[in-house]
C-alpha cells in the first residue's frame, strides 16, 4: 500500500524513478528490493502506460510513464519498506475489493496470462 502522496493508502504495484545510467531490469530489481524485502527476475512487459495526475484546474501535477513487468521471486522476506505503508500477497479474487490505483488490476490480469 501505498505510504505517500500521490495515491496515499491505495494498493499499488512496486515501483518507482529509473536511476540515471541505470538498467530497467536493474531498476525493478532495486524498486521492488527496497519497497519490499524480496528479491526478483524481471521477466516479459505485461503492459505499458501512462498515470497523468491533475490539479483541480487541471494542470498536470505529476505524469508517470509505467512499465510492468511480471517477476519471479527469487528470495526474500515480504515486508513493507522505503515509501511502502503496507505489503502483502492477495488471492486474485481478493483483489476486486481492494482500493487500488487505476489500471492496477488490468496489469495484475495481463500478468496472470503471461504464465
Amino acid at each position: 500500500m501505498r505510504a505517500n502522496a500521490p495515491l496515499k493508502g491505495y494498493w499499488s504495484l512496486p515501483g518507482g524513478a529509473v536511476e540515471p545510467g541505470e538498467k530497467l531490469a536493474a531498476a525493478v530489481r532495486r524498486e521492488v528490493r527496497e519497497e519490499t524485502g524480496l528479491r526478483v527476475e524481471p521477466g516479459p512487459i505485461a503492459a505499458v502506460f501512462e498515470r497523468i495526475t491533475r490539479d483541480r484546474r487541471g494542470r498536470a501535477l505529476y505524469h508517470y510513464v509505467l512499465i510492468d513487468y511480471l517477476c519471479r521471486v527469487k528470495g526474500g522476506r515480504l515486508a513493507a519498506a522505503d515509501d511502502a505503508g503496507a505489503a502483502r500477497w492477495f488471492r486474485p479474487e481478493e483483489l476486486g475489493g481492494l482500493r487500488l490505483t487505476s489500471g492496477t488490476l488490468g496489469v495484475i490480469r495481463k500478468a496472470f496470462q503471461l504464465q
